[in-house]
């Protein structure tokens, strides 16, 4: 995922005492093996917040690993084609493993697959400061991105599986909120920590590691493995392309967004500081909305609340030319769009949730996760050149794709 910055650690408070008040619990018996059926239903509370514990953990590994490993190349004289080369190697991993997803789920479990996923990490972690070379770097961010991928799918899946549906939406923009705060702050952690020496890497991996021993707390009650239905993982599309479509959507605007609007500001005559504030107001709305919006969604229709967010977004991105004009506007509409428009991936996977479940749901994560490496690599390279073509490009790429999708509920009447 792209890297938002501009977040504090207040964010992570607010959202942990937001979780007692925000999920009722509900029995484990319909979405839990026989033996869990006997256990107090009030104990889904625990596995609820160690599984939004791991959207942060996981937050956490991104913010502190990437601008760690981008200043350690820039500092042994690297320039940007090396440091871009060795950051593709995780989303290479990521893309990797994604198709063996669902398989490496229903041989070893979620549990236990998440627990060796964890372990592994850590353990990659503490291999990179041993070398003198970084050509050993290259293998183990590949390792280190299947890694985190397995970690990051079966933990939402896992999360998605236990919550009921009355809850769903507000539980799963939880869990993306907090993936968003560990990420924030996750290079404030490694100012306080220091670049130099050893301690990012193995601070990083202590977290990783201890994350694992909590993956076998008692309460770490998962669902049974379970095949997919369908022997061929493309077929899923055919079942859940909102689901899938919401992901690409997501990662090509993220990451085009990401990247260029501050240079759209700045272009449209912002300066730089003032551009830089704006990419965090907007980056702080998709913190701060998709738990209020999930509420919505569970007390709602969820393909009309799609509809709805996607033609705000649309909206929203037609008014950004006006906005560049009026910086006191400019704020509250990033706040407001990237709110809005980040909410429609919680929404649409709240939906997947509610109509599938075990290997089938799996294997619809596993999809969204080649979706989003899709959305990430040709998000900046469309919008890079729309804005060539105009001034205004960033913003009619926006509108366009939100305006696409906002069709696609209604087309596909039946599916999600």
């Amino acid at each position: 995922m792209p890297l938002p910055n501009g977040f504090s650690p207040v964010r992570l408070h607010w959202a942990l005492t937001c979780l007692d008040a925000l999920i009722t619990p509900t029995p484990l018996k319909d979405r839990m093996p026989d033996h869990a059926s006997s256990l107090n239903p009030r104990i889904q509370f625990w596995p609820t917040t160690t599984l939004t514990f791991m959207g942060l953990v996981f937050g956490l590994v991104m913010g502190l690993g990437a601008p760690l490993f981008t200043l350690d190349l820039t500092d042994r004289g690297y320039g940007a084609g090396m440091v871009a080369a060795n950051s593709m190697m995780h989303a290479l991993g990521a893309l990797g493993i994604a198709p063996f997803m669902p398989r490496l789920a229903t041989y070893l479990g979620p549990r236990r697959a998440i627990f060796l996923a964890l372990t592994g990490a850590g353990l990659t972690l503490l291999l990179f400061p041993l070398g003198h070379s970084i050509w050993p770097w290259f293998p183990l961010r590949v390792l280190l991105g299947a890694f985190c991928e397995v970690i990051l799918v079966l933990s939402e899946s896992w999360l998605n599986q236990i919550t009921d549906n009355h809850a769903r939406g507000r539980v799963m923009g939880l869990y993306n909120t907090l993936l968003f705060v560990g990420i924030a702050i996750g290079p404030a952690l490694l100012s306080l920590t220091g670049r130099q020496g050893n301690l990012p890497f193995f601070g990083t991996a202590a977290l990783l590691l201890l994350a694992a021993i909590i993956t076998q707390a008692p309460w770490m009650v998962a669902p049974l493995p379970a095949a997919p239905t369908q022997h061929r993982l493309w077929r899923y599309l055919a079942l859940a392309p909102i689901a899938i479509t919401a992901t690409l959507l997501i990662a090509m605007l993220d990451a085009a967004a990401t990247s260029f609007l501050a240079l759209y500001a700045i272009q449209s005559g912002w300066s730089e500081r003032a551009a830089t504030l704006l990419l965090s107001v907007m980056l702080l709305g998709a913190t701060v909305m998709q738990v209020p919006i999930g509420w919505i969604g569970d007390r709602t229709n969820r393909r009309s609340l799609q509809i709805i967010l996607a033609l705000l977004a649309c909206g929203g991105a037609l008014l950004w030319p006006l906005a560049m004009r009026q910086p006191a506007f400019a704020y509250p509409l990033m706040f407001i769009w990237d709110g809005a428009f980040a909410s429609v991936y919680s929404v649409a996977m709240a939906a997947a949730g509610n109509r599938y479940r075990d290997g089938d749901l799996i294997a619809v994560y596993a999809l969204c996760s080649l979706a989003w490496g899709l959305g990430s690599f040709t998000g900046p390279a469309i919008s890079a050149a729309a804005m060539q073509a105009s001034p205004h490009g960033l913003a009619l790429f926006a509108a366009t794709l939100c305006g696409l999708f906002a069709l696609l509920p209604l087309i596909l009447k039946k599916s999600v």
